[in-house]
C-alpha cells in the first residue's frame, strides 16, 4: 500500500475515531489528512528512536509501553495540528487503540491484490 493510500485511510480512521470519541474533535477532512500525514511523518522518523531508548521498560511491561508511545506520538500531533484536539492523556491512549483497529478495518479491501498470490519456493 502506498503512502498517499496509507495517509487517506488513516484520515478517514481519524474523523470516524473522533466522532466515536467524546475527548477528541477534528474539525474538518482536511484537517484529518493533515493529522494522518503528521501521524505518518512522526511514526516513522520519531517513533523508533522512542521504541529503541525505551526497550526495556518495554520488554518488562510485555509491549504494553508502546501504547504510551503511541499516546505521546497522538499528543504530539495535537500540538503541531490545529483542529485536532486531544482532551487527556487517556484518551490519546484510547484513541490510538480505535485508530488501530479502524485503520486494519479499513485497509482491508485496500491491500495489495498481489500479497495472497505469492508462490511457495519449494
Amino acid at each position: 500500500m502506498t503512502f498517499l493510500i496509507k495517509v487517506i485511510v488513516t484520515a478517514f480512521a481519524v474523523v470516524i475515531g473522533a466522532h466515536i470519541m467524546p475527548g477528541v474533535t477534528v474539525d474538518s477532512f482536511l484537517t484529518a489528512i493533515v493529522v494522518a500525514f503528521v501521524l505518518g511523518i512522526l511514526n516513522a522518523i520519531l517513533k523508533p528512536v522512542l521504541v529503541l531508548l525505551t526497550l526495556p521498560v518495554t520488554v518488562l511491561s510485555l509491549g504494553l509501553f508502546l501504547l504510551i508511545i503511541n499516546a505521546f506520538i497522538i499528543m504530539l500531533t495535537d500540538y503541531f495540528v490545529t483542529g485536532f484536539d486531544v482532551s487527556t492523556f487517556w484518551m490519546a491512549i484510547l484513541f490510538s487503540v480505535i485508530l488501530s483497529v479502524i485503520s486494519w478495518l479499513l485497509s482491508l479491501p485496500v491491500r495489495d491484490s498481489n500479497s495472497g498470490n505469492k508462490r511457495r519456493l519449494e
